[in-house]
C-alpha cells in the first residue's frame, strides 16, 4: 500500500483513517466515509482501485468534477476516464473499448448514465468497487437532492459481490442513517475523520453594510494578490453586482449561478481554475465541482442557510493544506430573508433549526471553531487561536441606556417597524416614511444621534441574541419585545453588550488612495519557513508554462504546498526531486529535468551574487 502511495500519489505516509479505510475496502465491505474536503477522501477509493483486478466506477455527479479528477490522476501516469454527455461519440466509444481491454482503472460516471448503462457496458467489464463521491446527494436531507440517486440502491441487486464506498465531506447523523438506507449499504462501518481544518482562519464580520463590505473586500482582495478566490452571495443579482464592482477595480472576476447557461458557467469555472479570473462571484450552485487546491480564500457576502453550507464552502479553500483565509458577513437582514425561506420549505422545523445554529455561529463570543467541531460532533478541548474571537476575545459595557433606547422606539412604533425604520427613527432620519407614519414627533425620534447607523445595526443583533426583542415574520418582520426586554426596558435589570472594534484591515500606516485599491506585498502563506520567493515565482511560472502546453489547471501539475517545499528543500538531482511528498514516479520522470533546471541555474545564480 505504501508502495502505490509513494508510486503514483508521492507521499510516504498516509493521513489518518485512511489507511484503515483502504484495508476495510480490499476486503471488500462497505464503508461510508466522512472526510472533510481536502482530507485526502479521494486516495481511500483511488489507491484500493489501483491494488484491486478490474475497474472501480465513480459515480459523480458533475461533469467539471470528474474532469477535474480525471485529469489529476493522468497527471500521476494513472488510466482514468470520464463517460459523460460532454464527450463525443467517438470518445466515448473509444473509452468503452478501452473498459472492455481492462485498460481503465477508473472509470467516472454520473448518476443517470449509469443506470442506463446498467445492463450494458457495466455488465461486460470485470468491475472491482463501486464509488459513490458527494454522497450527500443521496440523502433526501442532503443538501442536493438529486433523483437519479435514490436508484442507487439497485447496484447491490444487480452487483452483489462488489463492495460500495460512499464518500463525503458533510453529513450530519441524520444524512448518514439515510446515505446507507438508500444505497442499501451491507454492514457499513462508517468512517468519520477530523473535521478540524486548522489551516483555515475563521472571521466574522458583522452589521456591516453595503458599502462597508465593499471596502472590506477590495482592502482584503489587495493583500491577497494573485491569489484566487470565491465570494458567496445569496443571490444571483448580488452575484453579478459584486463582479461588476470588482472589476471596476481592475480585479479580474467571473460570475456563476444556476440562471446563466451551461456554456456561461463552464466558462467561468474553466477561467477560475486555469487562473484566468483571480475571483469568483458565486451563488450555492458553484463549488461542488471544484478539485482545485489554490483557493486561498472565500468570502461569504451573505450568511449561509446552514452550518453544513457554510463549512463545505469555506472547505473549498486551502485545500493543499496551506495557510488560507475565511470571512463572513452577516446581517439582521440575511436573518429575516434565510427566515422567510425556511418557513415556506417543505422541511420548515429542520431548516429552521439549521438556520438558528448557522445564527449562533455567526453571534458566538467563543472560539468558533470549536463550534464547527461540536456541531459535527467532534469535541476540543482547548481553543484554535485562528479566529476572530480568539484573537481578539470581547470586551463588554453596560449597555443598558443604548438598549432602552431602541426598545423605546420599538414600544412607542406600536412594535409596527422593523430594523431599518427603527435606525432611521433612532438617528432621526426625516424621510418618506417616518415623517408620513409621524414617528418623526415620537420622544425616541434622533435619541440615537450619536450612535452610527452601522454600530446600532450590530448592537440590535446582540439585542436579538440576549432575546430582549424577536422578529415576527409572519408580521413583515416587525419587532416585539420579550418579557427580558421589558425588564431591561423599565429598568428592572442591566444590559451587558460587547464593545464594537472596527478593525482596520490595512497595515499601520499605510493611506488609502481615494479611488484606488492598496497595492499590497503578495503574502505567499507557508509552513515551511525561509522559502526564497524569488524561486518559488520562478517555479511557479515553469509550472504555469507546463499546464498551458498540457491544457491542464496550474495545480494538476504541482499543488502551491509542493511547490513550496521545493523551494524550501531545492532538490539539485532527478533522484532528490522525487523524494519531495506529493512528487510520484509519473511526474518525477516528466517533469523532474525542467525543475531542477531552473534550481541548479538560480543556486548559481545566487553564489555569482556572493
Amino acid at each position: 500500500m505504501l508502495h502505490t502511495l509513494k508510486t503514483y500519489f508521492g507521499y510516504e505516509s498516509f493521513r489518518p483513517l485512511q489507511e484503515e479505510i483502504i484495508h476495510h475496502i480490499l476486503e471488500k465491505k462497505d464503508a461510508l466515509v466522512l472526510m472533510p474536503t481536502g482530507g485526502g477522501k479521494s486516495i481511500c477509493y483511488q489507491l484500493p482501485a489501483l491494488m484491486m483486478e478490474g475497474t472501480t466506477i465513480v459515480v459523480s455527479p458533475l461533469i467539471s468534477l470528474m474532469k477535474d479528477q480525471v485529469g489529476a490522476l493522468r497527471a500521476n501516469g494513472i488510466s482514468a476516464g470520464a463517460l459523460n454527455s460532454s464527450n463525443n461519440e467517438t470518445e466515448n466509444a473509444s473509452l468503452r473499448r478501452e473498459c472492455l481491454q481492462g485498460k481503465i482503472k477508473l472509470l467516472y460516471i454520473s448518476p443517470e448514465k449509469l443506470l442506463s448503462e446498467m445492463n450494458f457496458l457495466l455488465k461486460d467489464i470485470r468491475i472491482s468497487l463501486f464509488a459513490i463521491d458527494e454522497a450527500h446527494c443521496i440523502s433526501q436531507w442532503g443538501h442536493d437532492f438529486r433523483p437519479e440517486y435514490t436508484q442507487m440502491k439497485v447496484l447491490h441487486q444487480e452487483f452483489p459481490q462488489i463492495p460500495i464506498v460512499a464518500l463525503t465531506a458533510t453529513a450530519d447523523k441524520i444524512t448518514r442513517e439515510d446515505i446507507v438506507k438508500q444505497l442499501a449499504l451491507r454492514n457499513p462501518r462508517t468512517f468519520i475523520s477530523s473535521f478540524d481544518r486548522p489551516n483555515l482562519s475563521l472571521s466574522v464580520k458583522r452589521g456591516y453594510q453595503q458599502k462597508e463590505k465593499t471596502k472590506t473586500i477590495l482592502e482584503f482582495i489587495a493583500q491577497h494578490t494573485n491569489q484566487s478566490g470565491i465570494i458567496y452571495c445569496m443571490s444571483r443579482s448580488k452575484t453579478e453586482s459584486v463582479a461588476q464592482m470588482l472589476q471596476k477595480h481592475g480585479i479580474k472576476a467571473a460570475v456563476y449561478h444556476a440562471g446563466l447557461s451551461a456554456a456561461a458557467r463552464d466558462e467561468a469555472q474553466d477561467d477560475f481554475i486555469n487562473d484566468r479570473v483571480q475571483v469568483v462571484c458565486a451563488t450555492i450552485a458553484f463549488g461542488m465541482g471544484i478539485d482545485k487546491s489554490n483557493v486561498r480564500w472565500v468570502i461569504h457576502y451573505n450568511m449561509p442557510k446552514s452550518i453544513e453550507n457554510f463549512y463545505q464552502e469555506i472547505g473549498r479553500a486551502g485545500r493543499d493544506g496551506m495557510e488560507s483565509d475565511t470571512i463572513l458577513f452577516y446581517s439582521l437582514s440575511d436573518i429575516i430573508l434565510l427566515s422567510k425561506f425556511a418557513n415556506e420549505s417543505n422541511q420548515q422545523e429542520m431548516n429552521l433549526e439549521k438556520l438558528h445554529r448557522m445564527q449562533q455561529y455567526a453571534e458566538a463570543d467563543i472560539c468558533r471553531r470549536r463550534i464547527l467541531l461540536n456541531y459535527f460532533g467532534e469535541s476540543s478541548e482547548r481553543d484554535c487561536g485562528n479566529c476572530d474571537v480568539c484573537k481578539n476575545p470581547p470586551e463588554r459595557f453596560d449597555g443598558t441606556v443604548i438598549v432602552q433606547k431602541a426598545l423605546s422606539g420599538i414600544a412607542r412604533t406600536e412594535e409596527k417597524v422593523g430594523t431599518r425604520l427603527l435606525i432611521d427613527i433612532l438617528k432621526g432620519f426625516s424621510n418618506a416614511e417616518v415623517v408620513e407614519k409621524g414617528y418623526d414627533q415620537l420622544k425616541t425620534f434622533g435619541v440615537g444621534r450619536d450612535i452610527p447607523a452601522r454600530d446600532w445595526h450590530d448592537y440590535l443583533l446582540q439585542m436579538l441574541q440576549l432575546g430582549y426583542f424577536e422578529i415576527a415574520y409572519n408580521e413583515n418582520g416587525h419587532l416585539k419585545i420579550t418579557e427580558s426586554g421589558r425588564k431591561v426596558l423599565f429598568g428592572q435589570e442591566k444590559a451587558m453588550l460587547v464593545v464594537i472594534k472596527h478593525e482596520d484591515i490595512l497595515p499601520k500606516g499605510r493611506k488609502k488612495k481615494e479611488g484606488k485599491v492598496p497595492k499590497a506585498k503578495i503574502v505567499q502563506p507557508s509552513f515551511y519557513g525561509t522559502d526564497n520567493e524569488a524561486l518559488f515565482e520562478q517555479l511557479r511560472l515553469l509550472r504555469k508554462k507546463l499546464a498551458d502546453q498540457q491544457a491542464v489547471p496550474a495545480y494538476i501539475i504541482l499543488s502551491d504546498k509542493v511547490l513550496h517545499l521545493i523551494s524550501t528543500i531545492r532538490p539539485t538531482s532527478i533522484e532528490a526531486f522525487g523524494e519531495i511528498n506529493g512528487i510520484g514516479e509519473f511526474k518525477k520522470e516528466k517533469y523532474g529535468k525542467e525543475f531542477v533546471g531552473i534550481i541548479k541555474a538560480f543556486i548559481e545564480k545566487q553564489s555569482d551574487l556572493i
